[in-house]
């Protein structure tokens, strides 16, 4: 028998609710919210319609390890909100960067969680990155709103594929330089 370690990232607080690793538990309210298009059509890489098995897919991709991307659940259970308020990512590039990403489920849009979320991993900043990357859809300006709030600076514009949307995006791309 072939044992693997397992490793447990630690969970983040955040004033509201706290970010903790990915549970297996977590995959009805995550399906629930990203089968919605609204939150789909604000990613890249969420599909619409949701395929059945999908997120159990993304949830056991990420809890094998393996991967560069580290995801953390903003769970509000220990204030009496939802267990699942949304998601945040982040994944290393090369050159001491990383990439965040993150989505907020739609019934809890402008309550400030994904400013609050972003500005906890910026503040923990787990990957001891040197720059942070983020890019949004110019349509969602909600969602860069998050990036200046949290002290990310806009670099330029681009293009990106949404596959919910099965169509190139133009985007807003953000940089915050760590200390």
């Amino acid at each position: 028998m072939i044992q693997e370690p397992i490793v447990v990232k630690p969970a983040l607080a955040a004033e509201r609710f706290v970010l903790r690793p990915l549970r297996r538990s977590d995959s009805g309210l995550i399906a629930m919210y990203t089968s919605e298009l609204r939150l789909a059509a604000g990613t890249r890489t969420i599909p619409h319609p949701l395929p059945p098995g999908a997120t159990d897919a993304f949830i056991d991709r990420i809890l094998a390890g393996g991967q560069p991307e580290d995801v953390w659940v903003l769970d509000g259970s220990e204030r009496g909100h939802a267990e699942v308020l949304g998601l945040v990512s982040l994944t290393p590039m090369d050159r001491g960067q990383s990439e965040i990403k993150y989505w907020i489920a739609p019934a809890f849009w402008n309550t400030g969680y994904a400013s609050e979320a972003v500005a906890a991993i910026v503040a923990a900043n787990p990957h001891k990155a040197r720059t942070l990357f983020a890019e949004v859809f110019q349509d969602n300006p909600g969602s860069a709103r998050v990036l200046t709030n949290c002290g990310f600076e806009y670099l330029g514009d681009a293009e990106a594929f949404s596959v919910a949307r099965d169509t190139t995006v133009a985007t807003w791309t953000y940089l915050r330089k760590m200390s």
